[in-house]
C-alpha cells in the first residue's frame, strides 16, 4: 500500500493578504503601459490589491497570516509520520484476509487526516477574508478622502485600465493615509463547523 504524501490544499499555502498580480510600490502602474494624453477630469483610478499589499496593515496582515499557516501545517505534519510509518510496514506483509483490516484502517486514518487538511484549509481562507475586509473598511474613509481632495466623478479599478493618462490614480495616497491610521491588526485562525458528512442514497 503506497502512502502519497499529504499536502495541505493551494489554498492554505496562499498566505498573502494581498493577491499575488498586486504590484510591489504603492504608486506602480497598471501591467498595460501608460498611453499619455490629456487628464480626464473628475476620472479617477486606485488600485485596492496594491493597497493590500503595500500598506503597513497589509503587510502586517500577510505575515500574521503566514504565521497561522506555518501553525495549521504543523498540526497536519504531526500526524503523517505514523500513518507513514505504518504503511511502509503494511507494504511488506502479504494481503490477505489478516492484514486487509488493517489497511482499512489505514486508510480511514488517511482520509480523516486529508479531511481535516482541508478543513484547516477552509479556515486559513476564511481567516484572510475577513482580514481583507477588516482593512477594507479602514481603508474605505482614506479613500473617500482622496475622492474628495482629486474631485473625483468616478473611480474606477486601477487594473482594468488598458492605458490612458494615469495622473488621478489615488493609490500612492491612500497607502500614505492608511499608514496614519492603521498600522498593524492582530487575528486569530477562524474556526469553522466541520462539514456534515451525507450518506450515500442506497
Amino acid at each position: 500500500m503506497k502512502t502519497p504524501i499529504l499536502l495541505l490544499p493551494a489554498l492554505l499555502l496562499a498566505t498573502s493578504i494581498a493577491p499575488a498580480s498586486a504590484q510591489t510600490a504603492g504608486g506602480a502602474q497598471p501591467q498595460a503601459q501608460p498611453l499619455g494624453g490629456p487628464v480626464v477630469p473628475g476620472l479617477c483610478l486606485v488600485s485596492r490589491e496594491a493597497i493590500f499589499a503595500n500598506a503597513a496593515v497589509g503587510k502586517a496582515a500577510s505575515t500574521r497570516l503566514q504565521e497561522l499557516t506555518r501553525t495549521a501545517q504543523a498540526e497536519i505534519d504531526a500526524q503523517r509520520p505514523a500513518i507513514e510509518t505504518e504503511a511502509k510496514a503494511l507494504e511488506a506483509q502479504p494481503d490477505n484476509a489478516q492484514t486487509q483490516p488493517k489497511r482499512e484502517a489505514l486508510a480511514g486514518r488517511w482520509q480523516a487526516l486529508q479531511t481535516q487538511a482541508a478543513q484547516i484549509g477552509r479556515e486559513i481562507e476564511a481567516t484572510r477574508a475577513k482580514a481583507l475586509a477588516r482593512i477594507a473598511n479602514e481603508a474605505q474613509p482614506v479613500i473617500a478622502q482622496a475622492y474628495t481632495a482629486y474631485k473625483c466623478g468616478l473611480l474606477f479599478d486601477r487594473n482594468v485600465a488598458l492605458g490612458g493618462n494615469f495622473a488621478n490614480d489615488l493609490t500612492a495616497d491612500v497607502v500614505k493615509g492608511l499608514d496614519a491610521k492603521i498600522q498593524t491588526i492582530s487575528f486569530e485562525r477562524e474556526r469553522l463547523p466541520a462539514p456534515v458528512a451525507t450518506s450515500a442514497p442506497s
